[in-house]
């Protein structure tokens, strides 16, 4: 994520800055390295139809019965959102052969209204710390179509298991360092890459899929702006957005570069939703003005679908640590459908 000062807002001027967002909708935020300024006929956010909501709650078998519990804890029904992360390890995974996929898609045919959102990595070894020589020319050999198979394997799993329009969020993270799929050692293959595997996955029959451009939130190693694979390749401008670095309050979070109102701009200014695949608590602990700032951000935004990570330290219900965070989100999520 990218670098931050340890300035702290006031409550008042919070407010202020974000009342004001939430009224005049998103905007470039002035700054180097900032994205391009959003279309002036592009359409205003302040309206739309409720956020759909839910929670990374896990892996394994017990995932799919922890999205109900989830709704339970909130004393609502089961949210209608379930996220869930194919393996990275190897390609067999990549191509969904995990039983956690099938259960997955069981979940998602049981009920028409439900969307599945599945992290996919673009290359196999992802959490491997690869050097970049090796990521640069794998990138390469993705962008020449080496690896369109194991996507196209995936489309078709996923027509044949009945879940023909889950939300794909494609090389998450690509602006960082974490992940092999990332994109600063190689922006140009990294981007004729990702055209390669949507183009497989869009070739099966059947498919309804949407395609999501996820980074971190901020600058980190690379501009996000500078992986973006084009408007006819995308779907959804996604941003993974957590409470960090240390000292950073939610207006910055806000207002730097490439941050969250440099997102929302960019998605007004190519006409696509929104969505915020992976948020939460991280550096700066049990933080109830983040998560009252987060909620209200995302309500006056309308994303497309928002999933909190649940597990600690970023999470509400399954990490006691945040007590004062998650009475916050229960009381504000009662806006969510």
């Amino acid at each position: 994520m990218a670098s931050h000062g340890t300035r702290r807002t006031s409550p008042a001027l919070f407010t202020l800055v974000l009342a004001l967002v939430l009224l005049a909708g998103p905007a470039c935020v002035p700054g180097a390295e900032s994205p391009p300024p959003p279309a002036k006929s592009a359409p205003s956010r302040s309206s739309g139809p409720p956020t759909a909501y839910g929670a990374y709650v896990g892996y394994g078998a017990d995932a799919v019965r922890r999205v109900a519990e989830f709704g339970a804890w909130l004393g609502r029904p089961e949210p209608r959102v379930g996220h869930a992360y194919l393996p990275g390890d190897n390609w067999s995974g990549i191509e969904g052969s995990s039983s956690d996929l099938d259960q997955w898609t069981e979940w998602r045919r049981a009920r028409e209204d439900r969307l599945l959102v599945l992290n996919v990595p673009m290359l196999d070894r992802n959490e491997d710390h690869l050097p970049d020589s090796v990521v640069r020319a794998e990138l390469a050999d993705g962008a020449d179509g080496r690896y369109d198979g194991h996507f196209a394997a995936l489309a078709r799993r996923l027509v044949q298991q009945g879940a023909p329009d889950t939300e794909i969020v494609l090389g998450w993270e690509m602006n960082g360092i974490t992940y092999s799929h990332r994109c600063a050692p190689a922006p140009a293959s990294w981007k004729r890459y990702w055209t390669r595997i949507v183009t497989a996955m869009r070739s099966v029959p059947g498919q309804r899929f949407r395609f999501d451009f996820t980074p971190n939130r901020g600058r980190d190693a690379i501009p996000w702006t500078d992986c973006y694979p084009g408007d006819r390749y995308v779907d959804v401008i996604g941003m993974d957005a957590y409470d960090s670095p240390r000292g950073t309050p939610f207006t910055e979070q806000l207002t730097e570069p490439y941050g969250l109102l440099a997102q929302a701009a960019f998605a007004r200014a190519h006409h696509k939703p929104l969505a915020y695949p992976e948020w939460g608590l991280y550096e700066n602990g049990d933080n109830p003005t983040y998560m009252r700032g987060m909620l209200t951000w995302m309500t006056g935004q309308h994303p497309l679908y928002q999933t909190i990570s649940d597990y600690c330290p970023h999470g509400v219900w399954r990490c006691g640590a945040n007590p004062k965070s998650a009475a916050v989100y229960r009381a504000l999520t009662d806006r969510q459908p």
